[in-house]
């Protein structure tokens, strides 16, 4: 065979293999929103309900503190780690809100999310300097945090009284009789984490630490700050969740938010982001939080899946899901 010959022959073979990379990398990145799509499409169908204003408000609302979770969870996850503590940090923030309200409404806000910042800290500083594994330490985490919230409750909510109406207000409260002071809440958390990963030098450290963590290392970059600061964003965004939740339920309770970093984990997944870190963004994210919550919505609207079956159908979506995202990623 000739050189020409040979150099046609392998042209010919990369081509089809660029095209399959070139379609993987889009399905990655968009799948979830055409996916959104599809669904909403064949809802709209369906249910006659399912356009109305009240049960898309409701789907944004519902939505919203694991929305605030998810997010903290793909600064962690885009660095390759994660985050088991953010659905006990979340708890512990609505009892210490509950708690500090009678000391007026900025300073139970400003308290809850300090708190769980700090333990985010915590978290970040175990994990990059003592170098022990995200997992360990963040279960850790969760389990201590549970445990402090029942504890300082002694397993009993802590009631918020109706006379804290700026608080409540938060959880309940509605923007021009159309927007939920959450979903308002959620938008402008995901507008700043859009900024600080695309436009700011700790959002570059971020995609680089995950990308290839001993490469940022030799590059000169502070890989424990990154890792540091990821957790405390993790932990403040969860946190704000927890004053959210306890708003709109009337009362700290400490047994909120059990497997909430697991459908956290599932959109970020969904959304597009890879567990590995280094590949991913805010954006996809809330495409993926919005496409779980217009699934489940569709569960509750058919009327006919038993809550006990609904577990099931998710994990499966899930798992689906990632062997899709695994398929696409060998393509590129």
């Amino acid at each position: 065979m000739s050189q020409a010959e040979a150099t046609i022959r392998d042209t010919t073979e990369a081509r089809p293999r660029t095209m399959a990379a070139k379609i993987g990398s889009v399905m990655q990145s968009q799948g979830a929103l055409v996916m959104l799509v599809v669904v909403c499409s064949i809802a709209t169908i369906r249910y006659e309900a399912f356009l109305t204003p009240e049960n898309l408000l409701n789907v944004l609302r519902q939505n919203s503190m694991s929305g605030l979770i998810a997010l903290g969870m793909t600064f962690v996850i885009l660095t390759g780690g994660i985050d088991l503590s953010v659905g006990s940090l979340l708890a512990l923030a609505g009892v210490v809100a509950a708690y500090l309200l009678p000391n007026g409404v900025f300073v139970a806000v400003l308290g809850a999310v300090t708190v769980t910042t700090l333990l985010g800290l915590v978290n970040g500083i175990i994990i990059a300097k003592a170098k022990i594994q995200p997992f360990i330490v963040t279960l850790g985490m969760m389990i201590a945090t549970r445990g402090l919230a029942l504890a300082i409750t002694d397993e009993k909510s802590v009631r918020i009284g109706q006379t804290f109406e700026d608080f409540i207000y938060l959880g309940r409260g509605v923007i021009g009789d159309f927007l939920p002071v959450p979903v308002l809440i959620l938008l402008i958390a995901f507008a700043a984490g859009w900024v600080v990963l695309n436009y700011t030098r700790f959002g570059r450290h971020v995609y680089a630490l995950g990308d290839n963590d001993e490469a940022a290392r030799l590059l000169g970059l502070n890989i424990s700050r990154t890792t540091i600061g990821v957790y405390a964003i993790s932990g403040a965004l969860a946190g704000l969740a927890g004053v959210i939740l306890a708003a709109r339920l009337g009362a700290g309770n400490p047994v909120e938010g059990v497997g909430i970093e697991l459908g956290a984990i599932a959109a970020v997944v969904v959304g597009g982001t890879l567990l590995t870190g280094g590949q991913g963004n805010v954006l996809s994210t809330l495409v993926g939080v919005l496409l779980l919550g217009v699934i489940f919505n569709i569960f509750n609207l058919e009327g006919q899946i038993s809550p006990w079956w609904q577990p099931v159908l998710r994990g499966v979506i899930l798992l689906v899901v990632v062997v899709i995202q695994n398929r696409l990623t060998k393509l590129k």
